[in-house]
């Protein structure tokens, strides 16, 4: 306590009180606590790769559907109900979700292009960078072609596909057995089966010869074609 002289009286005031230590900040339970797969998802963007960050980008987008509106208001008159709620939040969402499907398009056509705008003789080191824009739009959808880090994910049961999550997210208020759902899920099926195709040929392929480059850019049309059935099918689940 400090003192204080006035005149012949002395005047005692006590100090402040404070609710926490010197230096210290009130504890906070981290979101994390109720959401430990989210830690995973929301890494520095420094340490994980641009197709992670995709994937990561569809998750968040879906992250308001975590936490409906108060029953309450729900059910209330004249108010819709919690899955009414869902579906127009993932309306709102879809721009998000269909974003690397969009990415993995303009990726392929990359590809084709270099393909075929070229009248000079072609070189290993342009297999290569097609090679790579193949395995970019298949977005770890072809296991052969996965990185260890993402195969190990796989292998612990951790789905890696950006597409499969996409689905997965796309159809999550459809029934099991709704045609809509099913209908996406055989797309999805074909989708990786032209990826793995695709690849294939890029890595069997001799790009020097003008048939063989002939030969991946027919795929490489196809797998475009698959792409944009899939993307369709993504709108019929989410009514967009």
């Amino acid at each position: 306590m400090n003192t204080i002289q006035a005149g012949h009286s002395l005047i005692w005031r006590r100090p402040a009180f404070s609710t926490f230590p010197l230096n210290s900040k009130p504890r906070t339970t981290p979101l994390f606590f109720f959401f430990p797969k989210l830690h995973h998802r929301l890494q520095p963007l420094a340490r994980i790769s641009r197709r992670d960050f995709a994937s990561s980008l569809s998750f968040l987008a879906f992250l308001p559907s975590l936490c409906p509106p108060p029953s309450v208001a729900a059910f209330s008159i004249g108010i819709s109900g919690p899955k009414d709620w869902l579906k127009d939040q993932k309306k709102k969402s879809s721009k998000f979700l269909l974003a690397p499907i969009d990415a993995s398009r303009e990726i392929l056509r990359s590809a084709y292009l270099l393909l075929k705008d070229r009248d000079s003789e072609y070189s290993n080191k342009d297999m290569e960078e097609i090679q790579r824009l193949l395995r970019s739009a298949a977005r770890d959808c072809v296991p052969g072609e996965r990185n260890s880090f993402v195969a190990f994910q796989a292998n612990t049961g951790v789905e890696v596909c950006t597409f499969s999550l996409i689905v997965k997210n796309a159809a999550s208020l459809l029934g099991k057995n709704d045609p809509i759902k099913l209908e996406a899920e055989a797309i999805l099926n074909d989708l990786i089966r032209s990826f793995t195709s695709l690849q294939a040929l890029a890595n069997e392929a001799d790009i020097q010869l003008p048939s063989e480059r002939q030969r991946i850019a027919d795929s490489l049309t196809d797998a475009i074609s698959s792409l944009d059935k899939f993307e369709q099918g993504i709108k019929d689940c989410l009514e967009v």
